[in-house]
């Protein structure tokens, strides 16, 4: 009998350390090869790392949540022949899992003594069950909502004819681990509101990792760095909304249906053009603005497992028509999880939107280190005075936010003026400059 030690491998070009946010395996389990042994994240993904060989597993590198340098020890496992010390097998991308919102380069990393593997008797996802049961009343889950769960929890579901959508998942972002599984065996099938009813005195406690933990180092970096102006208007999108539907009616096959966004993006193209100013990063500990010819625009995007950044490339290059495709094309990848690292950074500009939850006004937080980003607001018809009488009209804000620090208020009205012009009468839109 021999040891074998499994070292993280690389997970990323130019990637120096990963964040450890799943555990699938425990001392004493027996794998085989290409069993996943954990999932880990980088700056921009979550991957699974499976093992290269049979073994008996007897040694596990870290706790959830900590930071791992690429090479560390991560697994030892007992094996038949001699013992051997080798990387893991090539990790791969979690399809389930979306990647992270592109996280800037100053966020500072965990210091050497913080990011050192420590062994774990075994891991944090495997306590066994809580007192209280996992199972939530928003557990259950539509017809073709996919929960999350790693490979492994799936096996087992499916051996055990478990259907996952009725599951409550405590991981993170509500990913389904074995203890909730083992939760959901102990309890049964029950369905909620089947037992009598009780005061609940439980206290459940969420450990902040992987993708909720990057959004919440980049929110705050973006709250405590930039001084927030926002600017709120209301656009009248009546005739917008008119060309929109008859653009929709006429389109051919092969073309997207037309949303809000692509009127927005040739819009916020035309207004950059007059003031490049708003398209830009801004390096604050350099003191160096980075004014882009290109104009890159970030969509912020709701998955089910937190918010992330796709980016349309060169919108001003683009037709309305081109960037519908591009916002469709991204926002699949997003949800899916099979998004790149090309397409989820370098955005120069950021549009956010709730769609029909977007409320009356909105106060975005910028995605650092741009220096603008544009909230859309929903859409609600509503009786406009036009001097002789009350007319019903579409109606739409704008909620959108502006570092202070480079751009003046001034500068923001401007800019958003513009674009109420351009989508108030959208036919500006399609006239070259």
């Amino acid at each position: 009998m021999g040891e074998y030690i499994i070292k993280l491998p690389d997970v990323g070009e130019g990637v120096a350390e990963a964040e450890l946010v799943e555990w699938n395996v425990k001392i004493g389990d027996l794998v085989r090869e290409d069993t996943v042994l954990a999932a880990v994240m980088t700056d921009k993904a979550t991957v699974e790392i499976p093992s290269p060989v049979d073994g008996e597993i007897i040694w596990l590198g870290g706790e959830i949540g900590q930071v791992l340098a690429i090479g560390s020890p991560l697994v030892r496992l007992k094996i038949e022949g001699e013992g051997h010390v080798a990387d893991a097998a090539p990790a791969k991308p979690v399809k389930a899992e979306a990647p992270t919102p592109a996280v800037d380069q100053k966020v500072q990393a965990p210091k050497a003594a913080e990011d050192k593997p420590k062994p774990v008797s075994a891991p944090a996802a495997r306590k066994g069950p809580t007192a209280p049961s996992t199972f939530s009343a928003n557990a259950p889950r539509g017809e073709g909502e996919k929960p999350l769960a790693s490979p492994a929890v799936r096996l087992r579901a499916k051996e055990a004819g478990v259907d996952l959508r009725q599951v409550g998942g405590t991981g993170p972002a509500g990913r389904i681990t074995h203890e909730d599984l083992e939760a959901y065996f102990a309890r049964g099938s029950q369905k909620p509101g089947a037992a009598a009813l009780a005061p609940d005195n439980s206290v459940k406690e969420i450990k902040v990792v992987g993708l909720r933990r990057k959004i919440a180092e980049k929110m705050a970096i973006a709250k405590s760095h930039i001084p927030h102006i926002t600017y709120v208007e209301e656009i009248d999108v009546t005739s917008m909304e008119e060309l929109r539907s008859t653009l929709n009616s006429n389109k051919r096959p092969d073309q997207p249906k037309l949303t809000i966004l692509p009127f927005l993006m040739r819009a916020m193209v035309r207004a950059i053009a007059d003031q490049p100013q708003l398209n830009a990063l801004y390096d604050d500990e350099a003191n160096v603005i980075h004014q882009h010819g290109g104009v890159h625009i970030g969509i912020a995007a709701q998955t089910p497992n937190g918010l992330v950044v796709p980016v349309v490339k060169h919108a001003e290059a683009r037709t309305i028509w081109d960037c519908a495709a591009e916002v469709n094309l991204l926002a699949e990848a997003a949800k899916t999880g099979t998004a790149t690292r090309e397409q989820l950074s370098g955005s120069t500009i950021t549009i956010t939107s709730l769609g029909s939850m977007g409320g009356v006004v909105t106060t975005p937080v910028i995605n650092y280190p741009e220096v603008a980003i544009i909230g859309v607001n929903k859409i609600m018809t509503r009786p406009i005075w036009d001097g002789t009488n009350f007319i019903p009209r579409k109606m739409m804000n704008l909620s959108s936010s502006f570092d202070h620090r480079v751009i003046d208020g001034w500068d923001a009205a401007v800019f958003i003026q513009r674009i109420k012009t351009l989508l108030e009468t959208p036919a500006l839109i399609f006239v070259d400059a």
